[in-house]
């Protein structure tokens, strides 16, 4: 299904190789904590690796669609209606724009890999 969205972009992006320790590292503050962003932009895809702190929780409700791998720790995706999805090393969840209010929270830390762009679009 994710293969079939992506096919339908218009995105041409050529072979190239990310050395994440090249990428600079913006902080963000949450609601507690902080979030450290690398990110590369390419039009229409955006891939940022993303660590949140430990008692890292947003500062806002997202709606905006995404892929998010988790590669370190575990974090709680909590839905603006209460339910609250736990995710571990090596879990992915995916969400298309407008399709929910989520936020993070990550009570120890952890770090993600995180991919959205005009293929998650309505």
């Amino acid at each position: 299904m994710l293969r079939n969205l992506m096919n339908t972009s218009k995105l041409v992006i050529p072979f190239q190789a990310i050395d994440w320790k090249k990428i600079p590292r913006i902080e963000h503050e949450g609601q507690t904590g902080v979030a450290y962003w690398q990110t590369i932009d390419n039009k229409g895809l955006r891939i940022r690796m993303v660590e949140y702190s430990k008692d890292y929780v947003a500062d806002h409700w997202c709606e905006k669609g995404h892929i998010v791998q988790c590669l370190e720790g575990t974090f709680v995706s909590e839905l603006q209606n209460g339910k609250k999805i736990e995710l571990v090393k090596g879990m992915t969840y995916i969400v298309s724009d407008g399709l929910s209010s989520h936020r993070s929270i990550a009570k120890n830390g952890v770090k993600l890999l995180i991919i959205d762009g005009d293929f998650l679009k309505k």
